[in-house]
Formats: structure tokens, C-alpha cells, sequence
């Protein structure tokens, strides 16, 4: 039984589709975030690599990327990589009991209009850009899968610091 509520938790956020408009490509430019997120406290991130995660407090892969982005940020921080993970839940309560539950050392912003999940419109839960230091998309991971996602973001990361 909780291996099938497990399946099907999984299958709600993987088809998490907030928004109509279409998923930027890899290549787009990234918006300013200070747009899409008003109000919210946000790193400087020009000239750095930046990670742009989407993440809600119901989804079970979230949770366990939460732990990759945190060594991610341990690890790259100091060499210019900046994480902003950006909570999509409707309430700021679900968004803080989150964030309060999961501690991580990179910043948390929460979409409470929704303004950037219009944008980006992740195709599913977590969703995550990985733009360079001229501000370009350079990778979209869609989805968690664990050690592979992870090895993925460190080779991208690496290459993309490197640059």
C-alpha cells in the first residue's frame, strides 16, 4: 500500500503544469527573478551560475532533491553558483512549514502569485534551470531521480563554473 500511494504521489507531481504558457528552452535567456518574485529577498546573481529550482511541500522528490541541493551549494557556492529554490504552494504556511523542516543553506523564495511558475511553467515537480554566467539556460532537469540527477547537475555545474 505505501508503495502505491508512493507511485501515485510521485505521478501527481510529475504532472504538476501550473500555468498555459510554454516551458522556456534551453538557450532563453533567465527573466529577473526580482520581477517575477516582488518582495522577495534574492542573492546578486549577475556573473554567477544560477540553479532555479521549483519545488512544493507535497511533493515527496522534492524532498529528497532538497538534500542534493544543499551539498551542491556546500560544494559550489564559493565558485559562484547561487541556488534559488522557488516553493510554488499556494499558502505561505505550507511554504514555511516546508522550508523549516527541510534547512538548507541556499535561498528560498516563495511564488505566492505564482508570477514565476507562469513563466517558467515547470512540466513538473521539481523542475530546475541551469543558467550560465552570461544568464543563459543552459540545462533543464525535469524531475528527481536521485544520484543520476545528481551526478548531472555536477557535471553541468563543473563544466559551466569552469567557464
Amino acid at each position: 500500500m505505501k508503495r502505491i500511494l508512493a507511485t501515485l504521489f510521485s505521478a501527481i507531481c510529475l504532472s504538476f503544469t501550473p500555468a498555459s504558457a510554454a516551458e522556456p528552452a534551453v538557450g532563453a535567456s533567465l527573466p529577473s527573478l526580482s520581477t517575477l518574485l516582488p518582495g522577495a529577498s534574492l542573492p546578486k546573481t549577475s556573473g554567477k551560475v544560477i540553479l532555479v529550482d521549483f519545488w512544493a511541500s507535497w511533493c515527496a522528490p522534492c524532498k529528497a532533491s532538497f538534500v542534493t541541493m544543499a551539498r551542491l551549494h556546500q560544494k559550489y557556492a564559493s565558485r559562484g553558483l547561487v541556488i534559488i529554490g522557488i516553493g510554488v504552494d499556494e499558502t505561505a504556511k505550507d511554504f514555511q512549514a516546508f522550508a523549516a523542516k527541510h534547512p538548507v543553506g541556499f535561498t528560498l523564495a516563495h511564488d505566492s502569485k505564482q508570477r514565476a511558475a507562469a513563466f517558467f511553467n515547470p512540466p513538473t515537480m521539481p523542475s530546475s534551470y541551469l543558467v550560465d554566467r552570461s544568464g543563459k539556460i543552459r540545462h533543464i532537469h525535469k524531475g528527481f531521480k536521485g544520484a543520476k540527477t545528481e551526478a548531472e547537475y555536477t557535471k553541468e555545474i563543473e563544466e559551466l563554473l569552469g567557464q
